[in-house]
């Protein structure tokens, strides 16, 4: 299937765009992206707008919403894609069944620090409490899966984000990319939890590597964003390093839509991950994507200079939201375990 073949999603408008008039103010960003979520997940429970499950054979399909709602607006795209990749993961592991007019998080990031941990009280009953680091959505889900650390090592837990047991922490985000997406620390207070899967299943099950990759498929549709500035150069007439700029930038993006619909297609075959691929499905993916970003950044920044960042405002907002949404990809690190999978060697 190629992805023109695809149907786009229409992604619900706001009365307002983020970032696209006014001078920069976070909170209006994040209030604006928050508008625009509650309206999409309307759309999403309406039928309007579709994100097949991960290997229910229309994996493709899926790629290419993340893909379209992440090239109309990134920060939308972040919070959309956690959204959908509970879930997916409620699905998958068995978790309470969604409710309509819940709107999820996947705040499963964990960074050296405090940390958040779970445990039980006489009558079974699991909390958590302590930090957690890059909660997207913050401001505007209201319910969230979380990992935490327990007796019995890490697991998963569905929290209601209930007013007095969480609490996000203002001024932890200060990126002015990815602004709108609303991700600050998030401190917990003995927030009833509900555990999801067993310990380290949310890590253990084919499903994370495949939602892996659709957070590459938000990354391309932020670097397709990105490209339209040189594309609009180029048929103005730019000149032979102009079009030298986008032909290469053609030839990644083509060849990355083509390595995510090869990824659906492998995917939906094996969607329990019989063959043991799915870690090397994900690096690969990820790996070329986070590159084919990369270079866009800087292909369409040297041929179209300092012009479009300085006077156009989506587009400044685009290149700050890729630049700073593609450094979830562990870069060195990731890429040195590609290697070791490649090799055939046991990792030491």
């Amino acid at each position: 299937m190629t992805e023109d073949a695809v149907r786009r999603p229409v992604v619900p408008e706001a009365p307002a765009r983020p970032g696209e008039a006014g001078d920069f103010d976070a909170r209006t960003l994040r209030a604006e992206t928050s508008t625009r979520f509650s309206a999409a997940v309307a759309a999403i429970e309406a039928g309007d707008l579709n994100f097949p499950l991960p290997g229910s054979g229309a994996t493709a399909e899926r790629f290419a919403a993340l893909r379209a709602v992440a090239e109309d607006d990134l920060c939308l795209a972040r919070l959309v894609e956690g959204h959908v990749d509970a879930l997916a993961i409620l699905d998958e592991l068995g978790g309470p069944d969604p409710v309509r007019g819940r709107r999820w998080g996947v705040w499963a990031a964990e960074p050296p620090g405090e940390g958040l941990f779970a445990g039980r009280d006489a009558d079974g009953r699991w909390s958590v409490s302590g930090l957690k680091q890059y909660c997207s959505g913050a401001h505007s889900c209201t319910h969230a899966l979380v990992t935490a650390r327990a007796e019995d090592g890490r697991r998963l837990f569905a929290v209601p984000l209930t007013a007095g047991t969480y609490e996000p922490v203002e001024g932890s985000w200060q990126a002015l990319g990815m602004a709108g997406s609303d991700t600050p620390d998030v401190r917990f207070h003995s927030a009833a939890a509900e555990p999801v899967g067993d310990v380290e299943g949310y890590v253990n099950r084919p499903g994370f590597q495949h939602g892996g990759i659709g957070v590459a498929a938000c990354w391309l549709g932020g670097a397709r964003a990105v490209a339209r500035v040189l594309r609009a150069a180029a048929h103005r007439g730019g000149g032979p390093h102009t079009d030298a700029h986008l032909g290469a930038v053609d030839i990644d993006l083509r060849a990355a839509g083509l390595l995510l619909e090869a990824a659906a297609s492998e995917i939906d075959a094996d969607p329990l991950d019989a063959k043991g691929e799915a870690r090397l499905r994900s690096l690969r993916v990820r790996g070329f994507v986070e590159a084919v970003c990369d270079r866009t950044l800087g292909h369409v920044g040297r041929a179209t200079g300092a012009g479009p960042l300085c006077h156009d405002r989506r587009h400044a907002r685009d290149v700050a939201d890729l630049t700073v949404y593609i450094r979830q990809h562990h870069a060195e690190r990731n890429l040195a375990e590609l290697g070791v999978l490649v090799s055939g060697r046991e990792e030491e």
